[in-house]
């Protein structure tokens, strides 16, 4: 997936985690929600970690940011 795919999906992924708030997902259960590979998904994941809008919780999840 190309750098370009990957922001894409990243935005679509953002408004998810917008529409629910309270969501936590693990990378596999992120990867059946968005139909990706595991791989793919965690670089998704890295870039909204990046941007600080995702955090990994102690639990081994990504959750939304709040605030």
């Amino acid at each position: 997936m190309s750098p370009i795919e990957v922001h894409a999906v990243a935005n679509r992924v953002r408004n998810e985690f917008n529409e629910m708030p309270g969501l936590r997902l693990t990378v596999c259960q992120a990867a059946r929600l968005w139909g990706l590979d595991p791989p793919v998904c965690e670089s998704v994941i890295d870039v909204l970690v990046r941007a600080a809008f995702l955090r990994w919780t102690a639990a081994g999840t990504v959750a939304r940011i709040e605030g």
